[in-house]
């Protein structure tokens, strides 16, 4: 029976570039003809994604799955928290929605979830020959050393090797590497197995001196400085990007908005507009106002009522109301879809304390959420010039009404989504909508540009993948990384 060597990667701070470092791994032992697999104990992210076998799991875990050029399976990500609140979250059990819970009953839930985890990674260990596995947020976090599934205790419950990776661009890697391993337990600094440094530009003989002195102080081998990667095209697992992607000077002909909701899940929807030239994307901010555009896209939300709240607080329907008056279009995506609608009821109280909102009333529709929640990944026509289009549904709510007589899409379990009368409005359940280069240019069109391009933003994220690949390579101590996944001859420098 096959059992996988693995190595799990683990951050000084939050955003140190642990994903980044586990699917550069996966993808490199992939080339190396490597059975490998993601794992990440626990995650809390909105950004989510439906797997072969049906489940949900972190954004970033497909990505890392198809790093490693396999379909992404429950079992990679076997406990994933959805904040729906300031205290609270949905939280999600090998792909599947076992209830609301806040901080206080999950931490006591931690026990049963730990059973999860082993189960979900032992499983994996018989298919695959290497497992990189993620921690979250820092291991150091004194605070939630009990009962922890996320990093150390993890580690110490399959007993495996740990790498440790600090971001040295946002200042104070010394000092975040040295002080995280003083909050460790002795035995937890034992399983510490080396150091990256992440994100670095300059001369690296300056750092050098640094580097050694590191060495030399935590008596931990520094495994390598991977460069600051400008231009990567990969699926955030939560944070909003900082900036636009792609080229959105002059050249962008296309102006489009999305308002930041509080609760604003699959953010990465607008990646492929992001990464491409003729579009300028920009997510705009509580206290932003809201520039003139010519589409207007209302996002995903984990707390729909919640959140549409929020933008009328926020003047968001005035505005919105103004755009349509001057011919502008909107988009709504899943939960910005049931925004459009007449009403949102919310019987059983899975988003926030039952009841009912009316909605924005754009379209002849209510949503009614309900416990079970729709996870499937589809393909099918735009109606919009026939165009392929593909991607994934995350719902919880059913819709019903005049509006969906005028269908955005036929997939391949039905039809989806409406656009209004007037064509000025679509609104669909299909997250990655503009995924499909063909999908993509036949809404950008339908938007406003007349000759629009193909852009094939999965080829960029498959070129980012080589890219992270390379890194590896070039930068850190693969001879040592061979040892740690005992790989062949080199096992024997892991000892």
């Amino acid at each position: 029976m096959m059992t996988a060597a693995t190595l799990m990667v683990q951050g000084t701070t939050s955003d140190a570039g642990k994903s980044l470092l586990v699917t550069a791994l996966c993808r490199w032992l992939t080339r190396q003809g490597v059975r490998v697999a993601p794992f990440k104990p626990q995650n809390m992210a909105l950004n989510s994604a439906v797997t072969a076998d049906g489940g949900e799991i972190g954004r970033a875990q497909a990505v890392q799955a198809a790093a490693c050029r396999i379909a992404p399976h429950s079992d990679m990500n076997p406990v994933l928290l959805k904040p729906n609140s300031e205290v609270g979250a949905q939280v999600i059990v090998q792909g599947r929605a076992v209830g609301n819970m806040d901080a206080a009953i999950f931490h006591d839930y931690k026990r049963v979830a730990r059973d999860a985890v082993l189960q979900s990674h032992e499983r994996l260990s018989r298919h695959y020959e290497a497992i990189v596995s993620e921690g979250a947020g820092s291991p150091a976090e004194v605070n939630l050393r009990a009962h922890d599934i996320a990093n150390m205790g993890f580690a110490d419950a399959v007993d495996c090797p740990v790498i440790l990776i600090a971001d040295i661009d946002r200042g104070g890697m010394f000092a975040h590497i040295v002080g995280t391993l003083a909050l460790l337990s002795e035995s937890e600094r034992t399983r510490i197995a080396g150091l990256v440094v992440n994100r670095f530009r300059g001369d690296l003989a300056l750092l050098e001196p640094g580097l050694e002195w590191l060495a030399r102080e935590t008596g931990k081998p520094v495994l390598g400085v991977l460069p600051y990667l400008h231009g990567l095209h990969l699926d955030a697992e939560d944070a909003l990007p900082a900036a636009p992607a792609g080229i959105v000077a002059e050249a962008a002909r296309l102006r489009v908005i999305v308002p930041v909701l509080p609760r604003m899940s699959n953010h990465t929807d607008f990646d492929a507009l992001r990464s491409n030239p003729q579009v300028d994307l920009r997510f705009v901010g509580e206290h932003e106002v809201p520039p003139a555009a010519d589409l207007i896209i209302l996002p995903g939300s984990k707390n729909v009522r919640g959140d549409l709240q929020f933008l009328r607080m926020r003047g968001w329907d005035r505005h919105l109301a103004h755009h349509l008056r001057y011919r502008g279009k909107v988009i709504g995506i899943c939960g910005g879809f049931q925004m459009l609608g007449q009403a949102i009821h919310d019987p059983l109280a899975i988003e926030g304390a039952a009841g009912s909102s009316p909605g924005l009333g754009w379209l002849e529709m209510e949503t009614t959420l309900g416990a079970e929640k729709q996870l499937r990944n589809c393909t099918g026509r735009l109606a919009l010039d026939g165009a392929a289009v593909g991607g994934y549904e995350i719902h919880a709510g059913v819709s019903t009404g005049p509006a969906l007589d005028r269908p955005a899409a036929q997939l391949g379990h039905g039809p989806d989504g409406a656009i209004s009368a007037d064509g000025q409005i679509l609104g669909t359940y299909l997250h990655g909508l503009f995924d499909a280069p063909e999908a993509c240019a036949a809404l950008l069109r339908w938007a406003g540009i007349t000759n629009a391009a193909t852009h094939d933003h999965d080829a960029l994220r498959e070129a980012t993948l080589e890219r992270l690949a390379d890194a590896v390579e070039r930068h850190l101590d693969t001879g040592r990384l061979r040892a740690l996944f005992k790989l062949g001859e080199d096992a024997a420098c892991a000892r």
